[in-house]
């Protein structure tokens, strides 16, 4: 058994994530994590999330991962209590602190997070010792060294590794830029991404003049890191000793985790069904580049990547194709969307849920109010056309691209 595990950043995106494939998700509550931008869970829906998952066989994870000054620490006790009561599965620590106030108070399993930047074997037993059963494993690492570290720690210790998603240009996460340039920690879930943003060099005598590092139209991104893709060597990842493979994306939208979960969910079952015969099929790929991301590199795994690793051109996203809103019911050989963006009459469409994708031209586009249009365009609204397929309200609408 392989674990695929999924970003939730919200009850709709966790039962999209368990929806279109994921064996488990990672979330975080109001407090002790790592993404002050992610929508985040209240008590309520954590436990709401918590049912939802265990009813279907499945398991989440909490993040308590931020390195924490002492002002953070108030109502910590009565936060892993309220995890505990409601049978999470696991909790994400990089604090020793933290992780000795977890033991202290439930039995809750623990899982050391990237940011306890875990790149070897005598590392790992350690945190085994302290009471650890779960290593996310540091993203620095090659496949040869992740294998090394498999065969030398106990059989019983997981091995958790990323496998796509967007790349921190700090060492295991542990940014202090943010920080310096605007005050908010990134160690404290709050961070700035301040290595997205564009910058020249200036020289100290010389204000006003600005010298590209490297010379493109716009200025030079130097600390820009492109996006984590390995659908396409999973059979490697899984053969060196990578248990749970994890998705990264809390603040990406229910869309984009229902499309990278499934592409994913499809190989690694493709993989199982025989792993010696495997052979990896390029439709996965082409599914991925359906989601808005920067372009791909293989991080660390076949060695350090160097400047391939960055993207020194843009901060902006690509894709090849443009998300057009969310299934929310099929009646009377109508679809109806919630709109995210413009639909046209005449448009040709992909509707596409867990298992299937259906395509269509967009035929009697209608409003709200049922009068007859030639144009969607009111993000929020819902929209009508006719219909003939078994869509879902947890499936999706996109259009491609043409190149």
């Amino acid at each position: 058994m392989i674990e695929l595990l999924a970003p939730a950043g919200d009850l709709p995106r966790l039962k999209t994530a368990l929806d279109y494939g994921a064996d488990a998700v990672y979330l975080g509550g109001m407090s002790f994590g790592l993404r002050k931008g992610a929508t985040n869970f209240t008590k309520e829906e954590m436990i709401e999330g918590v049912e939802y998952a265990h009813e279907r066989g499945k398991k989440v994870y909490v993040t308590l991962n931020i390195i924490p000054h002492d002002e953070d620490l108030e109502n910590l006790d009565a936060y892993i209590k309220f995890l505990s009561d409601a049978k999470v599965d696991g909790v994400i620590v990089s604090d020793p602190g933290i992780m000795m106030k977890v033991k202290e108070l439930s039995d809750m399993e623990i899982h050391i997070s990237t940011q306890g930047s875990v790149t070897n074997a005598p590392t790992a037993n350690f945190w085994y010792q302290m009471g650890a059963r779960r290593i996310v494993l540091a993203r620095e690492l090659s496949l040869d060294e992740i294998k090394s570290i498999r065969d030398n720690i106990p059989e019983d210790m997981v091995l958790e590794g990323f496998c796509h998603g967007a790349m921190c240009m700090s060492y295991s996460g542990r940014c202090l830029i943010s920080s310096y340039m605007t005050g908010r920690d990134p160690n404290r879930g709050d961070c700035a991404h301040p290595c997205r943003y564009k910058y020249h060099l200036v020289e100290e005598k010389r204000p006003g003049e600005y010298f590209p590092i490297e010379e493109v139209d716009g200025g030079t991104y130097i600390m820009n890191s492109r996006d984590l893709k390995t659908i396409e060597f999973i059979d490697k990842l899984i053969e060196a000793g990578i248990y749970s493979l994890k998705i990264e994306g809390r603040i990406k939208s229910a869309y984009y985790v229902a499309t990278i979960v499934r592409a994913y969910r499809k190989a690694i079952d493709e993989y199982l069904k025989s792993p010696s015969d495997y052979k990896f099929d390029e439709k996965y790929n082409q599914e991925i580049e359906m989601t808005s991301h920067r372009p791909f590199t293989s991080g660390f795994y076949f060695g350090n990547p160097g400047a391939e690793g960055q993207y020194n051109h843009s901060s902006s996203y690509i894709s090849e194709a443009q998300y057009k809103g969310d299934v929310v019911e099929v009646k009377n050989s109508r679809l109806y969307v919630y709109l995210k963006n413009g639909i046209n009459e005449g448009d040709e469409l992909e509707i596409f849920g867990p298992d299937t994708t259906d395509k269509v031209v967009v035929k009697d586009l209608r409003d709200k109010d049922g009068r007859q249009i030639d144009r969607a365009n009111v993000p929020k609204d819902t929209y009508s056309f006719v219909y003939d397929g078994q869509a879902k309200n947890n499936y999706f609408v996109r259009k491609v691209i043409e190149k």
